[in-house]
């Protein structure tokens, strides 16, 4: 989720008991859904904005622990989408999300390769490179 300057949007998320971490907006699949219609549906879920999504440009396997300690093994898909709304609703959040998301912030890429504190993924600075050279963005 970039703005007209190519700012990346990342939400905050910190639980008891874990340390705190960045993340970009997402979420699971549910069934039978596509990764384009699952990120559709998480953007509007997670900011409220209803928005066309842009092409995939990374996917990885990963396995983490959530913050409700459920094992998972993800098949991560990253699509690109561009908006000049930085507007954020937090009216479709989940009660835990309203309780972990506590802040939201629109970094650039020298203020992500110099922060300090986990980012997830953790090439996300790579990763806004390469969609930057790319040209499409």
């Amino acid at each position: 989720m970039l703005d007209p300057q190519d700012r990346l949007l990342l939400f905050r998320f910190q639980a008891a008991g874990c340390d705190p971490f960045w993340a970009t907006v997402g979420g699971a699949l549910d069934a039978g859904e596509s990764y384009a219609a699952a990120a559709r549906r998480e953007l509007f879920e997670e900011i409220g904005l209803v928005a066309d999504i842009g092409d995939e440009v990374a996917q990885r396997h990963a396995e983490f622990i959530t913050l409700e300690g459920e094992p998972v093994t993800a098949d991560e898909r990253y699509f690109l989408v561009r908006t000049t709304d930085r507007t954020i609703s937090r009216d479709g959040h989940t009660e835990l999300e309203r309780r972990v998301m506590g802040e939201h912030r629109w970094w650039t890429r020298d203020e992500l390769a110099v922060f300090s504190e986990t980012v997830f993924p953790v090439d996300i600075v790579a990763m806004l490179d390469a969609v930057l050279s790319a040209g499409d963005a």
